[in-house]
This record gives C-alpha cells, structure tokens and sequence, in this order.
C-alpha cells in the first residue's frame, strides 16, 4: 500500500516546494567569486527590515538614516525575544489560541506566562475577528501579543487591510505591543510588499514594534535557520536600553550566528538582479500551492464528498488546516498510511501531482465512512 507521509514531506519542503532555487545558488556562486570575509552578522539587517516593512514604507523610503538610528535589529530569530520579554517587560504574552505548539514551548521554556485571545472561528474556518477585538480590548493595557502578519499558521487565514486597520488602532488606544513572526512572507499573496502590510500599518501608526523574520521557507534555507529580530524603537535611548539587554541574551545564547547564510542573504536582498530573481521565484511558488489547493479541493468535490471544502482555498501560505479531526488523522494513518500532524494540518509543499488522489481519496474515505458523524466530519480540531 502507497505510503504519503506529511510529517517527512514538511522536512522536504526544500525537495518539493522549494527545489533548488535558483537565486540561491547565484548568490552562492557570486559569494564565493568575492572570498569569504568574516562579518557582523547584525549590519546586515538594515536591508531585511525594508523587506519587512515593505519597500514603501514610509520610515524606509523617506528616513532611513532616521530609521537605521531608532531601529535595533540582531540577528537570531523569536527565542531571543521570548527571553527578553521574560527577563525585562514581566508580562503575560497574548499567543493566539490557535497556533504552533512550538511557539507555546519557546514561550514557556522562558519563563513567560501565557494566555490566549481568540483568532480562529472553527464553524466558518475563517477569522473570528470581533472575538479577536474584544480580546484586545480586554486585555489589560500595554500587553503583549504575539501576531502572524501573512500566511497564518497553521490556519492560513489572515486579516483583510481593514481588518488590521482597526487592530492596530484598537493596539494603539490600548498602549500595546505588537510583536509579528513572519516566516512564510510571499507565501500568502506572493508579493513581498503585499504581504507586508500589517507591519506597515502598526509601524505607520506609530507603534513600537518587534518583528522575527525567517528567511528559512521563502529563500530555501531551511537547514541555515537565518533570520533577523527586529526592534522598532521610540527614540536613540531606548535603542541603546533594548540593544544592550539582546546582547547580552544573544551572548549567553549562541555569541556570534553562523555568517554564511547571513551572507546569503545579504548578497540577495543588496544585489538588484538576484533580488529580483528572488522575488519571481516567490511568486512561482505561491502559485504552484495555490494550484495544489484548488486541485484538492476539486478533487475531493469530484469524489461526491457532501461536505464543503471551500476553505481550503481561501486559506493562504503553505499549509492546509483541513479540519480533520484527530480521528480521522488517526484513521487515515492506520488504513491509509498518510501521516499529519493530529489537527490535521497539511504541508501543501508534500503533495504533488503523483499522490493528490490518493490524498484526497483518502480524505474522502475517512470522512464519508460514519454517516452518524456527518455533520461534525469537517469541524476544525477543538
């Protein structure tokens, strides 16, 4: 019996989704033409923050001397700021009540309280957004939240512009701090600005800000784990207070980051041709997932399944939060021999042309085989 492991292929992302890319192995080469030179790390995180941002913001485009001064940014990923919020700002964070178990565990593994507000509406499989509000309204002031700004994981759903409008004004009169983990930037629109825009609003508004960019999905270098944290600063003061108290964390945690995929990176996002490859690159991927959704959501409409699947393909980014319950992945594993994760999200990067049907046939299977569970095959895991 065929075998479709989910869990492996989310390992294999660089295999199935990302392949080779082709500005990698540019940068590559033109890296090595220049020999290798021993860097900071941290200076080149200038140039990721206007990916951030986005190329229009306008702290980019009209101060960025300014922006460079007020603006802190080293070089690891969300385990250094977890630390900081836990050792220095002592408050509770605000994680959504749908989201990575990983995330929970870097939380707490330093030390800092959490709770929940709401994000995920399981009957519409969309935003529950006046939940998400009033949870931000009723948080006590100046809290903490932990934000996706595109390609939500695991859910795939994300605020419209309106919609993030009024988050960040709702953050604003509550004196909140916005704290964004942008993994999956291009994966939601394809356009790097596009995606970018929640993170323009908070910083137009006038928010401090906090960003942990990943560059480990969009640029194929899953295995070199390079990213910058970023802190948007009120003034130079607080720039020297915060920078000062991350050192001293990225010290103790690791001293100085690998450089080569730093260098990577660099050398993309400072070399207009490569950047621009990079950026058509982006654009393909996200097309070839937004195809594999529609053709699995047809496919599974093709089989007769009475259930409405319509959400797989207003989800957005790499992943499928299917609605499965821990049942039927269960089930699926045992009959089936296809493997997820148990609140059935799927890596749309693992499925292809060759084992679709056998997913969705599956899928199809699992959840028409119990008549008497009907109506609750398709409710999104509690």
């Amino acid at each position: 019996m065929a075998k479709f492991n989910n869990k492996i292929s989310m390992l294999l992302n660089l295999l199935l989704l990302l392949s080779v890319v082709l500005m990698i192995s540019t940068a590559e080469s033109r890296k090595l033409g220049i020999g290798f030179k021993v860097k900071d790390a941290s200076l080149q995180c200038l140039q990721v923050y206007a990916v951030e941002a986005g190329d229009t913001c306008s702290l980019i485009v009209e101060k960025i001397n300014t922006t460079f001064d007020s603006f802190l940014a080293i070089n690891p990923n969300i385990n250094c700021d977890s630390i900081f919020v836990g050792q220095w700002i002592l408050s509770l964070l605000n994680n959504q009540s749908c989201v990575l178990h990983s995330h929970h565990n870097i939380w707490r593994d330093a030390h800092v309280p959490q709770r929940t507000f709401r994000y995920y509406n399981r009957d519409s499989k969309g935003l529950n957004f006046q939940a998400l509000l009033d949870d931000v309204k009723n948080a006590p002031d100046g809290s903490f939240f932990l934000l996706h700004p595109c390609a939500h994981n695991p859910t795939g759903v994300d605020p419209d512009e309106d919609q993030w409008r009024e988050i960040s004004h709702q953050f604003k009169v509550k004196n909140h701090f916005p704290f964004f983990d942008m993994a999956y930037q291009g994966f939601a629109s394809g356009d790097l600005d596009i995606d970018a825009k929640a993170i323009r609003i908070f910083v137009e508004d006038g928010h401090v800000t906090g960003c942990a960019q990943s560059f480990a999905k969009n640029m194929g270098l899953y295995g070199h784990r390079v990213g910058c944290l970023s802190v948007l600063c009120s003034d130079t003061k607080q720039v020297v207070a915060i920078k000062s108290q991350l050192q001293q964390i990225a010290r103790a945690m690791y001293s100085s980051p690998p450089v080569h995929g730093v260098l990577l990176v660099s050398t993309i996002l400072s070399n207009p041709d490569i950047k621009s490859l990079w950026v058509r690159e982006i654009k393909v991927m996200m097309n070839r997932i937004q195809r594999i959704r529609a053709a699995l959501r047809d496919s599974l409409e093709k089989l007769g399944s009475p259930f409405n699947w319509e959400h797989i393909t207003k989800q957005v980014g790499m992943f499928c939060f299917s609605g499965l319950t821990p049942n039927h992945v269960d089930q699926l594993a045992k009959e089936f021999h296809v493997y997820m994760t148990r609140d059935g999200r799927i890596s749309l990067a693992g499925v292809t042309s060759g084992n679709l049907s056998y997913l969705a046939n599956a899928i199809h299977q699992v959840t028409c085989c119990n008549q008497e569970n009907l109506k609750r095959s398709v409710v999104s895991v509690s």
